[in-house]
This record gives structure tokens, C-alpha cells and sequence, in this order.
């Protein structure tokens, strides 16, 4: 066994000693660049934003949260799945749970938006974009998805920068400055738990 690994290794390499091009090692670490994948991210949330209120509170409201998700229903009674499966799907699943599914779409998509705004759990989000996008493209409607989700990927991919101006960035500052308050705190839980096994009641 470890003869077929040596040699695979030698063919192909180490996959953990590869290496990225500096030029895109330095747009991971680029502040200007954060300027740049900053926009996307705003600009991303404030798609989201506007969608989720349209949802909740605006002119689409009637078809998600009222009237038990007759929008969600019927899109995906009548839409054009991009395959039989995934038509099944929305016929088996979606449609008999409408209502829920159109207060989590709608709730999702101005949560989402919320995040990526602020930079909170941005990763998160950007990933909760993706996977809103890939239902919308799996149901039918291209629109505009394949923008954001590249924008998303982007953000995904850029984490490090592209949430730095923002809440993330801040917590990862405040970590940076207090690099030993979460051990601490673990090591104070788990001593004072030793204690007590050592120590019982009496």
C-alpha cells in the first residue's frame, strides 16, 4: 500500500504542497481589492434586502406569507423544472408546504440580505445565496441568478477580504487583539470542572 501511494505521489505530488500563483494569493490579501469584493458583497445584500421585503412586507407578500404560499404553489405547480426529478420534487414536497416554504424563502432572502450587508457570518450567507439561486435556477427561472451567484462565489471564495469591512472583520480584530480569551475561558470551564470531580461534596 504505502509502495502505490509513494508512487502516485511522486506522478502527481502532494496535494497540500501545492501552491497558489501570487497574484491571486495577493488579491486574497489585497485592502484595495477589499474595496472592490466590499461593493459586491453590499451591493449582493441589498438584492437580497429588497427582495425579502418585496416578499414580506411589499407587493408579494400575498403569495408568500398570506394565503398559504399560493405564489410558491403555484410556481412550482406550473413552472419548468430543469429536470423530471426536480419537478417531482416541487410537486411531492413544495407544493403541499407552500406556506412554509414561502415564509423561509421570503424570511431567507432579507436574512441573507441583512448579512451581507453587515458582514455577519459572511460565508454563511454567501453560501445561503447559492443555495437559494440553485432552487430558483432548478425551478425555472434563470433571470439574473447566474450574476449573483457569481458575485456569491466570489465573496465565498475572497472571505478573508471581502468580509474584513464589516462585523466579521471586527470579531476577527477583537480575536486577533485577545488571542487568549476563548482558551481561557475553556481552560477556566475545564478546571473548574477538574475541581469539583477531584473535590466532591461531601
Amino acid at each position: 500500500m504505502s509502495t502505490v501511494k509513494t508512487t502516485v505521489n511522486a506522478i502527481i505530488g502532494e496535494p497540500a504542497k501545492r501552491t497558489n500563483l501570487p497574484v491571486w494569493e495577493g488579491l486574497k490579501a489585497s485592502k484595495l481589492a477589499a474595496l472592490a469584493w466590499t461593493a459586491m458583497r453590499v451591493w449582493l445584500g441589498v438584492m437580497w434586502i429588497q427582495a425579502g421585503y418585496a416578499k414580506i412586507w411589499g407587493a408579494e407578500a400575498a403569495g408568500f406569507l398570506h394565503g398559504n404560499g399560493a405564489g410558491v404553489a403555484g410556481f412550482a405547480a406550473h413552472g419548468t423544472p430543469a429536470y423530471s426529478w426536480w419537478g417531482s420534487f416541487l410537486h411531492g414536497f413544495v407544493v403541499p408546504n407552500a406556506g412554509a416554504i414561502g415564509i423561509l424563502v421570503a424570511v431567507s432572502e432579507f436574512a441573507i440580505g441583512i448579512a451581507l450587508v453587515a458582514g455577519l457570518f459572511t460565508r454563511v450567507a454567501a453560501l445561503g445565496s447559492l443555495a437559494l439561486l440553485f432552487t430558483y435556477v432548478m425551478s425555472g427561472t434563470a433571470s439574473v441568478c447566474a450574476f449573483y451567484a457569481a458575485i456569491a462565489v466570489v465573496i465565498l471564495v475572497m472571505w478573508r477580504t471581502s468580509s474584513w469591512i464589516g462585523a466579521d472583520g471586527l470579531i476577527a480584530a477583537y480575536r486577533q487583539r485577545h488571542p487568549n480569551l476563548i482558551t481561557f475561558h475553556l481552560l477556566g470551564t475545564r478546571g473548574a470542572a477538574g475541581t469539583a470531580a477531584a473535590h466532591p461534596a461531601a
